[in-house]
């Protein structure tokens, strides 16, 4: 079994270990977290997984087999000058930070096996949308035993790095946009005269059926909309409210945005 050094001990984190101890992928025990300075999550992580803390003594990195870039990407040049001087050559190198570059992180830690990947908080519940992208120094059996960890906390796909961009906005910023679509209906609904319980109730039931349906329909989502609209009835009218209300222009330009953000947060780290 690998042993597995986080840096940083953000929410990506914490739902990456949490689907790994609760599918029982990793030990705790060769789990090893580290952050900068807020030692109250590493507490909360090693009490609540058992998963160890690197103290002061980073022993433990010249050893570590497999290194998982975690902070913010703001703090990824400081991040990697503390663990740079300790890693052996063999360290293969994941990276769940937005927009940072392989090329950036093979400057910091020099040039090793390194793969980026967007994973996305629902891996808390085993059910991430995960992609991954490598480089040229990754082998077949490092690309076989990432993907295994990853498969464990949700799905998972190999893109070329580039791709990362929009799917950094697209699955792993998308969980954050269906709870404001959640949000935004509830309100709505509440609004119209329900009780926010039912609201919620209804409005979950109603996502997850219909996320089940994409999944085992062969019908495209135009074609399951359709069956559910009928000419002249009430979800013909709400489409086109939708419509006039630019619904899918404005889709496109969230999607558009987050995009770019990711290219701007790349090119600081050049």
């Amino acid at each position: 079994m690998k042993t597995i050094v986080f840096v940083g001990a953000g929410s990506m984190a914490k739902a990456m270990i949490h689907g790994w101890m609760k599918e029982a992928t990793v030990a705790p025990e060769k789990v090893f977290v580290m952050n900068k300075s807020d030692r109250k999550k590493l507490t909360s992580l090693n009490e609540t997984y058992g998963v160890q803390v690197v103290s002061e003594n980073k022993d433990v990195l010249k050893t570590a087999e497999l290194i998982i870039l975690a902070m913010k990407p703001k703090d990824v040049q400081a991040g990697m000058q503390a663990v740079a001087p300790y890693l052996s050559k063999t360290a293969v190198v994941l990276s769940i930070l937005a927009g940072v570059p392989i090329t950036t992180i093979a400057q910091g830690l020099g040039e090793r096996p390194i793969a980026r990947c967007m994973p996305n908080t629902s891996a808390t519940i085993g059910m991430s949308a995960s992609a991954v992208a490598w480089n040229e120094m990754m082998t077949q059996t490092d690309k076989e035993e990432i993907l295994k960890l990853l498969g464990t906390i949700g799905s998972v796909i190999e893109v070329e790095e580039d791709q990362l961009h929009v799917i950094t906005a697209l699955s792993g910023s998308g969980p954050a946009y269906v709870y404001y679509f959640v949000e935004a209906f509830e309100k709505a609904a509440v609004a119209s005269g329900l009780d926010p319980h039912v609201a919620r109730n209804l409005l979950v039931q109603t996502l997850a059926g219909s996320a089940e349906m994409l999944k085992q329909s062969t019908d495209s989502p135009a074609t399951l909309r359709e069956h559910v609209t009928s000419p002249g009835g009430t979800t013909e009218a709400g489409i086109q409210a939708l419509q006039e209300k630019g619904f899918i222009d404005m889709l496109g330009s969230c999607l558009n945005e987050a995009e770019s953000r990711s290219r701007e947060l790349g090119k600081r780290y050049i």
